[in-house]
């Protein structure tokens, strides 16, 4: 039940945070400068969002390719998709959490802490081998040859 008390009181507070942040800065430069601002920050975060997304696509596709579960790698690409839908909500407060979302040695701790804590759990072959690396006879892996036969 706390996820979803925490993400209902995400979802109240957030708003009026944003609004009073827009009210405020909009009384001291201005609705077009603010408006100005909020498009700008939304432009410059999906252009950062998708160089980061390949090169976090990039770093999974080498982690598969070494056989080695991804976890971090995907879950510093879930905060990413998280930090693209911040930058695209228009407001100050959104932005900035969505630019902290980008600076790649805060999302690496955030992933590595997630991992550590427990809260995302990652399972794995270990070795890449069907047995995880164990290599025990007497398993319940057969060996042998077959032939198919087509009738």
């Amino acid at each position: 039940m706390f996820p979803f008390r925490f993400l209902l009181l995400l979802f109240v507070l957030v708003p009026f945070v944003e609004i009073y942040l827009l009210i405020e800065i909009g009384s001291q430069i201005g609705a077009a400068w603010t408006i100005f601002f909020v498009v700008l920050t939304a432009v410059i975060g999906a252009w950062l969002v998708r160089m980061q997304g390949m090169a976090a696509l990039t770093r999974v596709q080498i982690s598969i390719d070494h056989g080695q579960l991804p976890a971090r790698e995907l879950i510093e690409g879930l905060f990413l998709l998280i930090a693209g839908a911040l930058l695209l909500t228009p407001g100050f407060f959104t932005d900035f959490t969505g630019f902290a979302l980008l600076v790649p040695p805060l999302r690496s701790t955030l992933a590595d802490y997630l991992l550590k804590a427990g809260v995302i759990r990652a399972a794995g072959n270990p070795k890449g081998t069907p047995d995880g690396g164990r290599g025990r006879p007497g398993g319940n892996t057969l060996e042998g040859e077959f032939r198919r036969v087509d009738k």
